[in-house]
């Protein structure tokens, strides 16, 4: 038996869980939600890195959709838009009950799997989301958003993004009060985007385990979006998972210096850098043409989760795509469909099954499971937290 075939057999048992990916921010930009305009039951290759056949193919078994809003978004309307996103997710789970399932805890996602259904859990990406309001972080989580990423690109006044100039120096006292309370209710810390200052900071806080959804390792790429190895070796404490990323400037070096002139170039264009639009890829294309890409592949990726089994342990990984949001992908894990080229890569270094089914499966599981386990407990310690921000 070939390695893909193993892998594709082994993803039959312990199918992927997902940390990350971006389709309803793509189906607000392309369509305004409008499924019958992109039907994720048809072949959207060329316009998505998702449809329910390529999951299929990829061996996904759970799904974290990305409820994501720009941070340029600010105040109601990020709450609004965010809003708009998880109903776009709902309005997927509605439309196609047969491949997707809606899941909120471990058990849903354990259940989902035996029915050979994919589960669909939300999480927010930013703080932004919740303007400052712990209130908004809890109706959230009635909402079914089952994680937070503290920040996206830009700072808040709570905490430190990873790509903006420090400003708090980690989490403020109220950025601490967002984390317990998270932890309270059972909504997982998500870690990616924020500064390294803000990571430290959540894991001195949190008692229950964090995640980062979709971050790879800065040892192996300088990026300030990785997590750096004192942090990965502080997740066997924490009963954390890191769940590695495919973007190419986060796991390539190569790739950073191309990716910020890309991102130039689209903004030279009157476009934001994050654009995924038609518009915006021509003008990617066209830049492409002109100015080669560094190229990622499986092995890549693989040398990342390589270094981060090793400083963190097996038990503390996992995978996070970011599939549509991204404008490129590595060669071979072009879509959502790719997971079997990546698992066979593991497995030809000599990953064992067992440990495979920890990556791919169980290891997301768990933290969920755990951080449910830590809820229940909290509850009946404290009620709603009502702290708000100080006044600047």
């Amino acid at each position: 038996m070939s390695h893909l075939d193993e892998a594709r057999a082994l993803l039959a048992r312990h199918p992927v869980v997902d940390g990350h990916n971006d389709l309803p921010w793509a189906l607000r930009e392309q369509t305004r939600y409008d499924l019958d305009r992109c039907d994720l039951a048809t072949d959207l290759t060329g316009r998505t890195h998702t449809d329910l056949a390529r999951l299929r193919s990829g061996g996904v078994g759970a799904q974290f959709w990305s409820v994501y809003v720009r941070s340029d978004l600010a105040g109601d309307e990020a709450v609004s838009a965010t809003l708009e996103q998880i109903d776009c997710v709902d309005q997927m789970l509605a439309r196609y009950p047969c491949e997707l399932v809606p899941a909120l805890t471990a058990d849903d996602m354990e259940a989902a799997r035996a029915e050979g259904r994919i589960a669909s859990l939300k999480g927010a990406e930013g703080g932004h989301s919740i303007n400052n309001s712990l209130a908004t972080l809890r109706a959230l989580y009635a909402l079914g958003v089952r994680y937070m990423t503290l920040t996206h690109n830009d700072n808040l006044p709570w905490a430190d993004s990873a790509t903006d100039v420090p400003n708090v120096g980690g989490l403020s006292p109220f950025g601490h009060e967002v984390v317990r309370e998270m932890n309270r209710i059972g909504m997982l810390v998500d870690l990616s985007h924020v500064a390294a200052t803000t990571m430290r900071d959540a894991l001195s806080t949190s008692v229950a385990p964090v995640i980062f959804s979709h971050s790879s390792a800065r040892a192996i790429c300088d990026h300030p979006r990785n997590i750096p190895d004192d942090v990965l070796a502080q997740l066997p404490g924490n009963g954390g998972v890191a769940m590695v990323t495919f973007v190419p400037k986060f796991i390539l070096p190569a790739a950073v210096a191309w990716t910020q002139a890309a991102d130039e170039n689209l903004r030279a264009h009157g476009l934001h850098h994050l654009d995924a639009s038609p518009e915006a890829m021509k003008l990617h294309e066209a830049f492409e043409a002109a100015n080669p890409r560094p190229i990622a592949t499986a092995a890549t990726v693989a040398d990342h989760l390589d270094h981060m089994r090793e400083v963190a342990g097996v038990d503390h990984i996992g995978i996070g795509g970011d599939f549509d949001g991204t404008a490129f992908t590595p060669s071979g894990l072009d879509d959502v469909s790719g997971y079997p080229n990546l698992v066979a890569e593991l497995l030809s270094r000599g990953w064992s099954s067992a440990d495979l089914a920890k990556l791919t499966w169980s290891n997301a599981v768990r933290v969920l499971r755990d951080a449910e386990s830590v809820s229940r407990e909290l509850r009946v310690l404290r009620g709603p937290s009502n702290a708000t921000l100080p006044p600047a």
